[in-house]
């Protein structure tokens, strides 16, 4: 059943890293007073892009094309994806969160909340629970916007938070859930350290001259998925200097022959359904002549910081840099 999900989350990965954002999440001002002039409304703006509160009524234009306006900082939040909630608990407004989804595993505080479903979201549930707003995702357009639907029809505010395909995008989307929840300083504070981080990580890999060659592999054989172009693991072997086996585009099926003539330096695994993984890609036909089998540079990383795009991603992408370089980069 495992593999199942993982299979799952593999392709809707790929529609997703490789489609367009959309329309992106972004504040609107509300109007200024016919009688103002030019220059009094753009000192207003200012005076709220440069505020520690967000000013009510607030309203944005979601990934859906919805305009949501909140009047207050919601009180009670439904959060349908692990990444949402992961930004809504990094961001100090945990204790608004009521429910969640069984996905959704960090914080550990957010695994004691009640659950709203799986992939499948529980609609009746989510309105007889009665939040002041829930935060949805672009991914669940193609398979959920009906239920959505019926959420906004019973009153109920959705925010549909664009993908993320970059590390700006998610900087952008935890600062819009600091603006919807007032928690703009905490988010801010979030941003700027996953940017330290980043910015650290990049700075110690320009001083790397000899590239390794590198082969992501996101799911078991027969059908190994490993990312390309257009990928987050694509932009994690960019910034630490590493080079990617797989040029195609997307996620892409690549067979274990091809993996031995590609010869990788190293392999990072990115899943963790099958038990002993690493010793399960070391006895594959030819893999004893591969040079991350003969170094033992076959890596597993947490799956979850590198693919949910909150707070995290920045240690997702230390993951890569130690997994590619321990000699750079280990502890």
């Amino acid at each position: 059943m495992k593999k199942i999900w993982q299979l799952l989350l593999t392709a809707m990965l790929a529609v997703l890293l490789l489609a367009a954002c959309g329309n992106d999440t972004k504040k609107e001002e509300t109007p200024a007073d016919s009688d103002k002039t030019a220059e009094e409304t753009n000192a207003d703006q200012k005076e709220v892009e440069g505020a520690e509160e967000t000013k009510y009524p607030y309203t944005i234009n979601d990934s859906a094309g919805e305009d949501i306006t909140f009047e207050k900082a919601p009180e009670k939040v439904i959060s349908l994806v692990p990444s949402n909630t992961e930004i809504l608990f990094g961001i100090g407004a945990g204790d608004k969160v009521i429910a969640v989804t069984e996905n959704d595993d960090y914080p550990e505080e957010a695994t004691k909340l009640d659950t709203v479903g799986d992939f499948t979201v529980n609609i009746e549930k989510v309105i007889s629970l009665e939040p002041d707003a829930v935060f949805a995702h672009e991914m669940m357009m193609s398979s959920s916007e009906e239920g959505l639907n019926q959420i906004r029809e019973a009153g109920i505010p959705v925010i549909v938070v664009p993908t993320a395909e970059t590390f700006d995008e998610t900087y952008e989307s935890i600062k819009v859930f600091g603006e919807i929840m007032n928690k703009n300083e905490e988010a801010t504070k979030v941003v700027e350290d996953m940017q330290a981080k980043v910015e650290e990580i990049k700075e110690k890999a320009e001083e790397i001259t000899d590239k390794k060659r590198v082969f992501v592999e996101n799911s078991d054989a027969p059908e190994i998925y490993s990312p390309g172009a257009g990928t987050f693991p694509q932009q994690f072997l960019d910034m630490i200097n590493a080079e990617n086996i797989v040029t195609e585009d997307g996620w892409v099926m690549i067979s274990p022959e091809t993996i031995v003539d590609e010869n990788p330096d190293a392999i990072v695994v990115m899943y963790s359904y099958v038990p002993d993984i690493i010793e399960s890609i070391k006895k594959r036909d030819g893999f004893n002549n591969v040079t991350a089998v003969k170094e033992d540079q076959i890596v597993q990383v947490d799956e979850n910081i590198t693919s949910r795009t909150g707070p995290r991603l920045a240690e997702g992408l230390e993951a890569f840099a130690k997994a590619v370089y321990p000699e750079v980069f280990g502890e």
